[in-house]
């Protein structure tokens, strides 16, 4: 039998070797957080608004693939009685039926008229960035014919908020395509119009590099291949105080040598689509999506943030846009996108 005077160095090697491949946090490269672009696909073409509005200061653009317009899941009901346990069943119906298929168009939902309000109320209580500086971003917006999740007379309404809002209709590139429930790609995924894991449909279609472009302008040629730069990072460092993110323990990240080498570099973050985390799907979106190639030659560094799933609340592992973490996920201080500005502003130390 062993003792415990043999047991204790095991003991200790234990713990020393977990520890040393811990994922780290994420590398100070003092990147230029005021050239932040956001990106998602569902749940997180959702979230990639919800964080574009709350910080709008920071954020230069952003890429919408099949994503309605921004607060629409939150339901009348649940303002007039924001107790979160009948709340947020009130809103994941209204998300459902009006935020992904048009079933409640007859009640008027989406109100692009209402949200746009919604939206001005939330900047003048100072829970969002002035939308005087949401004016000036760049948007891509996708919508796939074959999506029957999230139905392209959503993504109508998504366009209509942001002319709402004052963004001019030149800095608006709306790209109708083929596509199923995906992000669209040269090579990756399944055969365009077909909605599967990891959710990626090979178009011969570079979505990411002319998304890219629209926002950041001309950008230098992609590289032949992205994947050598990724990394895992812990989310763990970015939580702090946060008791309901729903956020992973590990994230991944997209970091070109040139960001290493000299700083200045701009922060894309990719937001993942329901059962497209890594949880789900491994890296395939982090790999396959085609943001790396094209970060890689143009200094950008691309977060992949991670939600998990819950068996209850979240089976899918969605971004939050309903409230499963709390009533207010809409403002800057909604866990997740206070989470992920943490993540911004490590890489810009």
């Amino acid at each position: 039998m062993m003792t415990m005077r043999r047991l204790a160095p095991l003991a200790l090697c234990f713990m020393t070797c977990a520890s040393a491949f811990a994922a780290e946090p994420l590398p100070g490269l003092k990147a230029d957080a005021t050239q932040t672009s956001v990106s998602g696909l569902s749940s997180g073409a959702y979230m990639a608004k919800q964080f574009q509005v709350a910080h709008s200061k920071i954020v230069v653009g952003a890429g919408v693939v099949a994503g309605g317009p921004w607060g629409c899941a939150e339901s009348a009901a649940a303002r007039m009685a924001p107790i979160w346990a009948t709340a947020i069943g009130y809103n994941l119906t209204q998300a459902l039926q009006g935020c992904m298929q048009d079933r409640l168009a007859s009640w008027g939902i989406p109100d692009v008229d209402a949200l746009t309000r919604r939206a001005r109320d939330f900047a003048a209580d100072g829970r969002i960035d002035p939308l005087a500086s949401l004016v000036t971003d760049k948007v891509y917006l996708y919508s796939g014919s074959a999506d029957t999740v999230i139905l392209p007379v959503i993504m109508d309404k998504t366009r209509a908020f942001y002319a709402g809002v004052g963004v001019p209709e030149a800095q608006v590139a709306f790209k109708r395509g083929a596509a199923g429930h995906a992000i669209v790609t040269m090579t990756e995924g399944a055969a365009c119009g077909v909605t599967t894991e990891p959710f990626l449909n090979d178009c011969d279609y570079d979505q990411a590099g002319e998304m890219l472009r629209h926002i950041y302008g001309p950008l230098a040629a992609k590289a032949a291949d992205g994947a050598e730069a990724l990394i895992e990072f812990s989310q763990a460092p970015y939580l702090e105080g946060l008791s309901t993110h729903g956020m992973a323990d590990k994230g991944v990240a997209f970091v070109p040598d040139a960001c290493r080498r000299a700083s200045g570099c701009r922060v894309h973050v990719a937001f993942h689509g329901c059962a497209q985390g890594r949880e789900f799907v491994g890296d395939a979106h982090a790999k396959g999506a085609g943001l790396n190639a094209w970060a890689a030659t143009n200094r950008i560094v691309v977060l992949y943030p991670q939600i998990k799933s819950a068996a209850l609340t979240n089976p899918k592992g969605c971004w939050d846009w309903w409230g499963y973490t709390q009533l207010d996920y809409l403002s800057k201080d909604a866990p997740q996108i206070t989470a992920v500005r943490r993540m911004i502003d490590a890489l810009a130390r």
